[in-house]
């Protein structure tokens, strides 16, 4: 078992990823065992021959037992996993994962299984020619923990946020990079979800914008950023941007992630009938393309774990994390119809939000949870007015749940008002988001509601993470929604120099079940503090 000291030694090397030489290939391949034969002579391997380590590594989807180890190389070239619960790797588990090839951008992932609930796991990670066992990476190190099992006596904690490198304020290391990242990291999280938005496909990134009060924020360009996505190509190099920041790599060594997207990832309100003819920038107008080729993008940069089921690659999923908590991960682009007025009396296709299958996956995941607390990561607000433009009569066209409409639910929130009737009885659920780029709280009260067959429960929002600020929006009271917190720029779109950048932290005490919820800003500094008592299950 790893020490609590092991860990805080990791932690007060900032979790960097540690290159050093390899192995050779055929001891890295066949054991450490050795023998009494003459040393080979010794091959000199250059550097330039040698795979690379491109965007670090990241941990996804971890569980008491399972866990994604996520790498990129820079060529053709075999991921080996290692990992130990001893930080001195004195009898570690070595895994001969998958190629990297140019299939997915170079990416690879291992799923490690049977894991030991409640442990901190070391891993290393290096590629090697598949075609030399002798030309190898370096090595990549990184920590992370297990959810707890039934007898833990330890907090869970985790954050979340959103909206990363948005409106072009792109990676300023004279800012001191995303530091968002380096605060979460220092604060030691279980996990962290990434709440959409993990990068804006549609937002170029100059090498200069100005900012508020005529300040100069510079960022780190790329050929990719450069332009709306468009291309594969593009895609991915958005994606492969974001690791370029050491803040962000230093976090992905040491916090697991869980992933989910929104409509940056494609293009901004992106829905099926997203129009953009109009829209210069882009050549390629078929939004159908854009999506195909920004959801491949996604999943192949996300640790997260692809399914056996008829949608291998679908993004809604629940993760267990012990005894305490489980979390559920909801996909509300996938499955929505178009943006509208949002007024239909009835569910059906142009209604469509989550989606029937998603919204009856959703319930069945929570009736069936076990866990203290139920939390809903959805990457969007229920009830935020976020209009989207007007219709040709002039109404106003919508890009969330909500309508503007205070009363009877209607349009997407049909969907909504089905599920909080469906889960009623379900104890101490709770509901965290992003999106809108500023943070808040709101409680939900039936009492205050027009649709008022649901049980009261608390919503979060935090973000954006290094993008502009903006807010904050106005609340549709159809399910009756109290403005509790908000914390928003005066300035739209203010840089991340103004610092109102926002993170969500949640602690679940293992002896009293309570949980505290609290938001943060980029510095750490505590904003807003709740703890939720948990309800008898």
């Amino acid at each position: 078992m790893t020490s609590i000291l092991s860990r805080r030694r990791f932690l007060s090397q900032g979790g960097i990823l540690v290159g050093s030489t390899a192995l050779s290939g055929s001891a890295l391949l066949s054991g450490c065992g050795g023998d009494s034969s003459p040393a080979a002579p010794a091959v000199i391997i250059s550097d330039k021959d040698r795979p690379k380590l491109l965007s670090g590594i990241q941990f996804g989807d971890v569980t008491s037992n399972q866990a994604i180890v996520w790498s990129r190389s820079d060529r053709n070239a075999q991921m080996i996993v290692e990992y130990d619960t001893s930080d001195k790797f004195s009898n570690p588990s070595r895994i001969v994962g998958p190629t990297a090839t140019e299939a997915t951008d170079f990416t690879s992932r291992v799923d490690l299984s049977g894991l030991p609930a409640g442990q901190t796991l070391n891993v290393r990670v290096r590629y090697v020619d598949p075609s030399d066992g002798r030309i190898e990476s370096e090595v990549l190190s990184g920590q992370f923990r297990t959810a707890p099992g039934a007898a833990s006596t330890k907090p869970v904690r985790f954050h979340w946020s959103g909206d990363n490198a948005g409106q072009g304020w792109g990676i300023n290391t004279e800012f001191g990079g995303v530091k968002i990242y380096e605060a979460m990291r220092k604060r030691d999280p279980d996990f962290f979800i990434h709440s959409g938005d993990t990068i804006y496909a549609d937002g170029p990134i100059k090498a200069e914008t100005v900012a508020e009060n005529g300040k100069i924020w510079k960022s780190i360009v790329t050929e990719e950023v450069s332009k709306v996505a468009e291309t594969l190509k593009e895609f991915r190099g958005r994606h492969a941007y974001n690791t370029l920041d050491l803040n962000f790599r230093k976090f992905a060594a040491q916090v697991p992630q869980l992933w989910q997207w929104d409509d940056h990832e494609v293009v901004n309100n992106y829905n099926g009938a997203k129009d953009l003819s109009a829209d210069a920038r882009y050549k390629e107008k078929n939004v159908a393309t854009l999506a195909a080729r920004g959801q491949r993008a996604f999943l192949e940069y996300a640790p997260m774990r692809y399914f056996k089921q008829s949608e291998p690659q679908r993004i809604y999923r629940s993760v267990s994390y012990g005894p305490l908590l489980d979390v559920f991960v909801l996909d509300m682009r996938s499955y929505r119809g178009p943006n509208s007025a949002n007024r239909q009396t009835v569910e059906d296709a142009s209604s469509a939000y989550l989606g029937p299958a998603q919204i009856d996956w959703l319930i069945g995941e929570l009736k069936a949870s076990k866990a203290v607390w139920k939390v809903i990561a959805a990457d969007m607000p229920l009830s935020l007015y976020v209009p989207d433009g007007t219709e040709a009569n002039g109404a106003t066209r919508w890009e969330a749940s909500a309508n503007g409409d205070d009363g009877a639910a209607s349009g997407r929130e049909l969907e909504i008002a089905r599920l909080l009737k469906a889960i009623k009885a379900i104890k101490n659920v709770t509901w965290i988001t992003a999106d809108v780029h500023y943070c808040a709280a709101h409680y939900y009260d039936p009492a205050k509601a027009s649709f008022t067959d649901f049980a009261p429960f608390w919503e979060f929002v935090a973000g954006p993470m290094n993008a502009g600020a903006f807010g904050p929006n106005k609340l549709d009271m159809t399910f009756g929604p109290t403005e509790v917190f908000a914390k928003a720029p005066k300035i739209a779109n203010s840089s991340p120099f103004a610092g109102y950048q926002f993170f969500g932290e949640v602690t679940i005490d293992p002896q009293s079940k309570a949980m505290t919820v609290e938001l943060l800003d980029l510095d750490g500094v505590s904003q807003f503090k709740k703890t939720l008592e948990p309800q008898a299950v």
